[in-house]
């Protein structure tokens, strides 16, 4: 599974920092964490089970800035099923 452009739009927003949001995308249960920045680093989605996990694919951020506080590199990794 790959995020899309749809998806991608949505997580390069700024959310609440250090938080879990919960959200549905399109037919899929997804959850992002984000970090004291308030940007996404964490994503879970697929399908939300009985006791309230997600069972799908995770997805890591990796967010690499440079002194001046400027993104070098902002790429998604799929680390698999969960």
């Amino acid at each position: 599974m790959k995020i899309g452009g749809k998806l991608l739009k949505k997580l390069k927003k700024t959310y609440a920092p250090s938080s879990l949001i919960d959200f549905t995308f399109e037919r899929y249960d997804a959850a992002m964490k984000t970090d004291e920045a308030g940007h996404p680093i964490l994503l879970f989605i697929g399908k939300k089970g009985e006791d309230g996990k997600i069972r799908g694919h995770r997805f890591v951020r990796t967010l690499i800035r440079d002194q001046a506080d400027k993104i070098i590199k902002d790429h998604w990794d799929n680390h698999g099923k969960v």
